[in-house]
């Protein structure tokens, strides 16, 4: 029933299989990869017609990760797979940047990819297998293609080159990079490093490409069994003599434009040149109108290039090598946490810094479950950056694209949680631009985190690099403008600290690039962003000490884990309490870390002293801070070490004698309290009548010691244990029971038939007693729970 086909090579340690012909089997083309137990299917589409009068060739890729290819179900309302995610969007893009410069010029008709993540197996990433899926669908479909490609992930640890490296190898490595190319050059790089050498980027990216050539043969082996016949292309028209009277027409005027400095007043010009352009063939058919407008944009290349390769000159006069010069300035907002000002040429950047606690961090549900972000860095590029009217609203493909690019440079560099417990949240408006708007992304945000005194290890410089290449001739540009990037060959972004590259992107307009091309640019890279980081350092050269005003404060405290249950309570109850009392936020997690965090530093240390009051234990003898929380005949109990109560009897609040307690002390008063003793079921009991309840000093107890008592019949001395005998009250007499072992309080008892009469020994002991003030006697202050009932 099927005419399956497949292909099987050792990859990396693994199988790597590509299978055609069992499912999608009417697309134009449709490959399953796996990798592992990851599984992806990728299949093509294109149309057959060109819309009427379009002159650009519509591509778009989409991929999606299935979550049931983890075996998860979505979270949300709706428990399905919704909008494309930020990993999602920046994979069609991975897959869309290295093909779509191998589809002939003049190929305008509408191409689909789709990439479907069908398995995740947690340690084979579906990405690479994804685009190595679209390459080989587009191989077999019969498209006009120039492949195919490969795609391979390179992670370096302990000076080892790893080929599609596990998440795991990729956190603990150095290097997480992600290169396609043809057989012969590199077409795309993505990477995010840790401050490494120009020689370990490149000898990655090439290692990649060496891996890179086994999965291509693995294609073309595919594609001999089972491509489609080859689409026909219609033959490209004799251009020569329109583009001869285009270069007679307006070939100086856009000499001249792009000799203009002023970005503005070089629009201008070139409008005003196209226009000339468009009366001179207003007669023509539409067709060869479209194939004016596609000669006058090669014109403007063509001059803008010659000059380049011929002169060195570029189009606002500098050199290959000068960037252009620089303004950067920090606090520039009042009340953002940290802010800065970034203007290179005509492009510039608003970078603020926002610092938050643990619960303003980002929640990311993907096939690998639940995943919090501690740093965001989120880009905006509005029309009126480049005077433009157009969509204004949510970010698109391109500003997710731009945001990681520079979120992977910077975030190299950031603090470990427990240096810097914040979560960082770096905002970039673009102001203006005319070239490398992500690179001053990087450098306002480096800037912009120092200022709001994030302890980055080193400041981060960008500098995006470009490429004019004709036949051998090559020239490598620093710092390209918007006209140098749309017109010239290859897109560089080179992002790093003065120690090493912390990110580096490249695409490629052109069939590939060189190993040579690729270490001229890297060289050049690192002398410009030397240069742009001199000037960084004039602005701020290192992090601020201190936070802002307007940030939250966070300190940690560690507690041990069995008094966790203790801080947060019966149901959170005791937590709630201490946030909402002394308005700090407080987190707790699982290894009794504990986060207290305010912009009030006196609201910090309330909630501090809240929850040491509840994990330590009073110690006898000691002096502390308490508040009267209740009221009660025989005394007053206070609140002290945040969470512990303990009693004050009537006897100890004062030297001389407290008839009522109401009179002496009232609720939500602030007292010194000694601690005099603690039982074994952990009741406390306080004084304060021995401290000086201004200075909190110890003072000397000038009570007189109570004397041992003397009469009764009874020995007091050696009692024998109660055990859980209640007290009888109802004066009956007890003399005389046997309670065998338990001992007694008077001797050995007898049965308690001969019990003797206690009425009698009662009025005795009531006898003996020394007098209470109003019977005559001598005061006593022993504390009335310390006399029995039977005394």
């Amino acid at each position: 029933m099927f005419d399956m086909k497949k292909v099987e090579i050792e990859w990396g340690g693994k199988t790597l299989t590509l299978e055609t012909g069992r499912v999608a089997r009417q697309a134009d083309g449709a490959v399953l990869a796996t990798l592992g137990e990851t599984v992806v299917l990728c299949a093509v589409t294109a149309a057959k017609n060109v819309k009427p009068g379009q002159d650009f060739f519509p591509l778009t890729v989409h991929y999606q990760e299935k979550f049931s290819a983890a075996g998860r179900i979505p979270g949300g309302f709706f428990k399905r797979e919704r909008g494309a995610t930020e990993k999602e969007t920046l994979t069609s893009r991975l897959i869309d940047r290295p093909i779509r410069p191998l589809f002939p010029e003049g190929f305008y008709n509408e191409v689909l990819v789709i990439a479907h993540v069908m398995s995740y197996d947690g340690e084979n990433e579906p990405d690479v297998l994804a685009m190595i899926a679209a390459s080989a669908a587009l191989t077999l479909s019969g498209i006009p293609f120039m492949g195919p490609i490969a795609a391979a992930r390179v992670g370096y640890q302990d000076g080892d080159y790893i080929l599609n490296p596990t998440l795991e190898q990729i956190r603990e490595g150095d290097l997480d990079l992600m290169v396609a190319g043809t057989h012969n050059a590199v077409m795309m790089v993505e990477s995010e490093a840790k401050e490494l050498s120009e020689d370990v980027m490149l000898g990655a990216v090439m290692y990649a490409h060496r891996e890179c050539q086994k999965v291509i043969e693995a294609i073309i082996k595919l594609a001999e069994q089972a491509a489609k016949e080859p689409w026909e292309l219609a033959e490209a028209t004799d251009t020569s003599e329109v583009k001869q009277k285009l270069r007679d027409l307006i070939g100086d005027d856009i000499a001249a434009a792009y000799k203009t400095t002023s970005k503005s007043e070089r629009s201008a010009m070139l409008n005003a040149a196209r226009d000339k352009a468009k009366e001179a063939f207003a007669e023509a058919d539409p067709q060869q109108q479209l194939v004016a407008g596609k000669l006058v944009k090669k014109l403007e290349a063509e001059i803008v290039r010659g000059a380049i390769l011929k002169d060195g000159r570029r189009i606002d006069g500098r050199d290959t090598k000068t960037v252009r010069p620089i303004d950067a300035m920090v606090g520039f907002l009042p009340r953002t946490h940290g802010s800065a000002l970034f203007t290179r040429g005509e492009t510039q950047a608003i970078c603020t810094t926002t610092l938050g606690t643990k619960d303003s961090e980002q929640m990311i549900d993907g096939l690998t479950g639940l995943s919090y972000e501690r740093f965001m860095l989120h880009y905006n590029f509005p029309p009126y950056s480049v005077g433009e009217v157009g969509r204004f609203g949510a970010p698109g493909r391109r500003e997710v694209g731009h945001g990681k690019l520079a979120w992977r440079a910077l975030h190299a560099v950031l603090p470990s949680h427990d240096e810097f417990p914040y979560t960082i949240r770096v905002l970039a408006d673009i102001t203006e631009s005319n070239g490398s708007s992500s690179m001053a992304t990087v450098c306002g945000g480096s800037l912009a985190m120092m200022d709001a005194g994030v302890p980055l290890k080193r400041p981060v410089s960008g500098i995006a690099m470009g490429l004019i290449k004709e036949g051998d001739d090559f020239a490598v540009i620093s710092d390209i403008l918007g006209d140098e990037d749309h017109l010239g060959d290859m897109d560089f972004k080179v992002a790093g600290t003065e120690k090493g590259i912390t990110s580096l992107q490249m695409d490629i307009k052109i069939a590939g690039i060189t190993e040579e091309i690729m270490k001229v640019a890297l060289a050049q890279a690192s002398e410009g962003r030397a240069h742009i980081l001199g000037e960084m350092a004039k602005a701020l050269g290192a992090t601020r000490q201190e936070l802002s005003a307007h940030a939250p404060r966070i300190e940690t405290m560690q507690i041990d884990k069995s008094k966790i249950r203790d801080v947060i309570g019966t149901g959170g109850k005791v937590i709630r309490e201490i946030v909402a009392e002394t308005g700090a936020k407080v987190d707790i997690d699982d290894e009794g870390v504990i986060k207290i965090s305010s912009s009030d530093v006196k609201q910090i240390e309330a909630a501090r002293r809240w929850i040491e009051g509840i994990v330590e234990e009073p110690e006898v003898g000691k002096i502390y801070n308490g508040k009267v929380v209740n009221i009660v005949d025989f005394g007053a109990f206070v609140n002290f070490m945040g969470g512990r109560d303990g009693l004050v009897h009537v006897s100890e609040i004062r030297n001389e004698r407290v008839e009522k307690v109401a009179d002496a002390l009232s609720e939500g008063q602030e007292v010194k309290v000694k601690v005099l003793e603690i039982d074994q079921r952990g009741k406390v009991r306080l004084s304060m009548r021995v401290v000086d309840q201004e200075t909190g000093a110890e003072l000397e107890d000038t009570r007189p010691k109570r004397e041992p008592r003397e009469g009764g019949d009874r020995d007091r001395g050696e009692r024998g244990d109660r055990g859980d005998r209640g007290r009888r009250r109802d004066g009956e007499g007890r003399g005389g029971r046997d309670r065998g072992d338990r001992g007694g309080r008077g001797g050995e008892r007898g049965d308690r038939n001969e019990r003797g009469d206690r009425g009698d020994n009662r009025r005795r002991d009531r006898d003996d007693r020394p007098k209470r003030d109003d019977e005559g006697g001598e005061p006593e202050f022993a504390p009335a729970f310390l006399v029995r009932d039977d005394d």
